[in-house]
């Protein structure tokens, strides 16, 4: 099996930054795609970024310019800067890894969130 543990969320001021990590272990032969996803109360999961296996990235338009999502594949860490946070940044963040396992195959799997407060 393969479990995710994350780390770094918290509570900040606007303008301020945070930096998310979230590490991936267990029976991991290979890591394809990593992304982090947040959920604000009473509304559905979003994509925040998403990095591939090559280092291509993708973002919310309503993140660009001030996320950057970038990953450690030694450490089958993924990580999310985000700098200039808002208000509406303020949500539970979910990291996501798509992969690979020897005896078990491909598999998805999720964190268990954390929180991110941003207040104004």
């Amino acid at each position: 099996q393969v479990h995710l543990v994350e780390s770094g969320g918290g509570s900040v001021q606007a303008g301020g930054s945070l930096r998310l990590s979230c590490a991936a272990s267990g029976s991991v032969s290979s890591i394809n795609s990593m992304g982090w996803y947040r959920q604000a109360l009473g509304k559905q999961r979003e994509l925040v970024a998403h990095i591939s296996s090559g280092g291509s990235t993708t973002y919310a338009n309503s993140v660009k310019g001030r996320f950057t999502i970038s990953r450690e594949n030694a450490k089958n860490t993924v990580y999310l800067q985000m700098n200039s946070l808002k208000p509406e940044d303020t949500s539970v963040y979910y990291c996501n890894v798509i992969g690979g396992t020897a005896v078990f195959g491909t598999f998805t799997s999720w964190g268990q969130g954390i929180q991110v407060t941003v207040s104004s």
